[in-house]
């Protein structure tokens, strides 16, 4: 799980390229130096809560967009897909072994001796 810098840092990227600005325009409209930006991008710096207020504000977004866990929706039904795989090797294998095992009881049960493996 990504740092809640590292988070940061992606959601603000993200939302600065989607309003089509720079580094320098964003910059310029929260009243920070360009350094600062990039130093946030990277998450080498963490700013101050009024400073996430207005790059909420600049950016159009509510502040908690900056702190999404930017899981992509792949990487999301990746990890969906393996643990429901997962789940359906386990039921499948369940069910193979009950079905075995039944066939097996019904088999001794009508010719009265043993065939089945593990009996």
């Amino acid at each position: 799980m990504a740092s809640l810098r590292e988070i940061f840092s992606h959601n603000l990227k993200k939302h600065r390229k989607n309003c089509g600005f720079s580094q320098e325009k964003l910059a310029e409209r929260v009243n920070v130096s360009i350094h600062h930006i990039a130093m946030m991008e990277i998450a080498r710096s963490y700013p101050a809560m009024e400073l996430v207020e207005r790059l909420a504000n600049v950016l159009n977004i509510e502040i908690y967009e900056l702190f999404l866990d930017p899981l992509s929706p792949p990487e999301e039904m990746e990890r969906l897909y393996q643990l429901m795989a997962k789940n359906i090797e386990k039921v499948v294998s369940d069910a193979v072994e009950k079905a075995l095992a039944d066939k097996c009881k019904h088999r001794t049960s009508m010719q009265g001796n043993s065939t089945c493996p593990g009996t």
